[in-house]
């Protein structure tokens, strides 16, 4: 296999349970693969749920159902860093937008099909779940701008009331009880990790708090304001099984 420059090929790194993604990564795109699908390949390949690479955690799968495949997207595309496109690949990992149009029938086959309803459920419970929040945000302070009384420092006050009016209560009361449920620590701060599973927490909490035309109501907002900010990639809910499918909009937001 060829080498490229300033590139340490795969076959040089101590071999892990997923040498085989990595591998297959870098070898497809030296082989002129297009880099998109041969990442989505290799995500179908990987069988690591939770890993510290280079003194950081990568947690991608939440609540043992939630798959965080652009977290994953991301631990893959350094280890071949200087193979891929930057503009791409940046448009990817911070905007979600994925170089190439794939058929969703096209993505679930190359990640593979648990991998693919494992990241419906991660969609609609992390990413659309905080979505709900901002744009619920986002219509309180647009009501205290016209009423005079929105400043700055309000960024609290906007914050619970978007809670309130989701979840009945405050953020502080929601966090707390995710803790307790989860029996972590009641601490000052949160990692980045932690957020999205109390994200995800909040969206599995509003499923059985709120009726079926309240949640879909809800992720309806949820889903304009993504593609109003830029986040057009929305995945095909036609041939998923999840237990909330059936409580969504018919068809995505547009």
């Amino acid at each position: 296999m060829p080498e490229v420059a300033g590139h340490e090929p795969a076959s040089h790194l101590t071999q892990t349970p997923n040498s085989q993604a990595l591998r297959h990564l870098e070898q497809a795109i030296i082989s002129g693969k297009h880099w998109y699908l041969a990442l989505l390949e290799a995500i179908g390949l990987w069988d690591t749920i939770k890993e510290t690479q280079d003194g950081r955690t990568y947690q991608y799968l939440i609540a043992a159902e939630a798959f965080d495949w652009l977290l994953l997207a991301e631990r893959l595309c350094r280890a071949v860093d200087s193979l891929l496109p930057e503009g791409e690949k940046t448009a990817l990992l911070f905007h979600g937008k994925p170089p190439l149009d794939l058929p969703p029938g096209e993505f679930k086959e190359l990640i593979g099909s648990v991998k693919y309803l494992q990241h419906l459920n991660y969609f609609y419970g992390a990413t659309v779940e905080e979505a709900l929040i901002l744009a619920v945000e986002e219509e309180v302070r647009k009501e205290r701008w016209i009423s005079g009384y929105y400043r700055e420092k309000d960024a609290a006050y906007t914050t619970n009331e978007a809670y309130r009016r989701i979840y009945a209560t405050t953020k502080a009361v929601m966090l707390r009880r995710f803790r307790q449920n989860r029996g972590y620590p009641q601490l000052k701060s949160i990692s980045l990790a932690e957020l999205k599973e109390f994200t995800y927490w909040l969206f599995k909490h509003r499923l059985k708090q709120c009726d079926k035309a309240k949640v879909a109501s809800d992720t309806k907002k949820a889903l304009d304001w993504l593609k109003s900010n830029g986040f057009s990639q929305q995945p095909d809910r036609s041939d998923s099984d999840l237990e909330f499918i059936n409580m969504l909009p018919s068809s995505p937001a547009g």
